[in-house]
């Protein structure tokens, strides 16, 4: 279970790092980073702080739609999102140079898509916005894509009125994270299978 856990936070921290990318490279940041930038923008705190307290949002509206509390994996995910996402935008300044802000997003987006791919494969539950969309897909007709992407949507429209970073990087980044992300969980979901059945253990593929 530690090594599990372990796997688990690295990937969290891969995902953070390429978050504070995206947001340094000020071309336009992913659809919820885009809300919590523009809370940030507008009411202060940090924008890690406005990641947990959306999630812990999220988190509420999944246990009473699903009337289950989430798995630790959830709570974990919350949390440590959102202190790593602070801790690299402190150390990693805004690059001034266009050059610069093109590399940050481009890694920003790929080691995002990683960090996913390694979070996910130990499987100690989802995040809160991926608990939120399953919840929500379970009890009506609307499949997991569809409910993800009014989700997505509605989080981009109310994180552009307010503020938040849209621009080419946030197209850039809603054509190929899911591309990115499927080769990433393919490649560490085998990785992780490997390992586990070292162990004697093994973990199913997520379908």
């Amino acid at each position: 279970m530690w090594f599990r856990w372990t796997v688990f936070t690295v990937g969290l921290m891969v995902m953070s790092l390429g978050i504070a990318l995206m947001i340094r490279a000020e071309l336009g940041s992913a659809p919820w980073d885009v809300l919590h930038v523009g809370l940030f923008l507008n009411f202060g705190l940090t924008v890690g702080t406005w990641t947990i307290l959306m999630g812990f949002l999220l988190l509420l509206l999944s246990a009473l739609i699903t009337k289950q509390l989430p798995k630790l994996g959830a709570y974990a995910n919350m949390l440590v999102v959102g202190l790593f996402v602070d801790m690299f935008l402190f150390l990693i300044p805004a690059p001034e140079l266009l050059v610069f802000q093109l590399l940050f997003l481009f890694f920003g987006i790929g080691i995002m898509g990683f960090g996913i791919g390694i979070y996910i494969s130990p499987q100690m539950g989802a995040g809160p916005r991926d608990s939120v969309m399953l919840a929500i897909a379970e009890r009506t007709p609307l499949s997991v894509a569809r409910v993800r992407l009014y989700m997505e949507g509605s989080v981009l429209i109310i994180g552009w009125l307010i503020g938040g970073p849209v621009f080419i990087g946030t197209i850039i980044f809603s054509l190929a994270i899911g591309h990115i992300t499927a080769w990433s969980l393919t490649i560490c979901r085998n990785w992780m299978n490997h390992r586990m059945e070292e162990r004697g253990m093994h973990i199913e593929n997520i379908n």
